[in-house]
């Protein structure tokens, strides 16, 4: 592995692990992959590539089910 980059996101943990739990153990592919790890006040998640395109890719992923969930947490405001 020659890249990595760690995301934390300190908004409701609990829930952003559970939306993410069942999705990171099908994200592993022969390029990358990312664990994700539960804290006291956040949730982590350590992502490991091959090259630059399979990093940028994983964090992409990430961040638009993140995406989704502010979208949806603002829907119920």
């Amino acid at each position: 592995m020659i890249y990595s980059a760690k995301i934390r996101v300190y908004k409701n943990p609990a829930i952003i692990y559970k939306c993410f739990i069942s999705e990171s153990k099908n994200l592993k592919t022969g390029r990358s992959s990312y664990t994700i790890k539960k804290r006291k006040d956040h949730v982590e998640f350590d992502i490991k590539a091959n090259d630059s395109v399979a990093l940028r890719a994983t964090i992409n992923s990430i961040t638009k089910l993140l995406t989704v969930y502010e979208k949806i947490e603002g829907l119920k405001k």
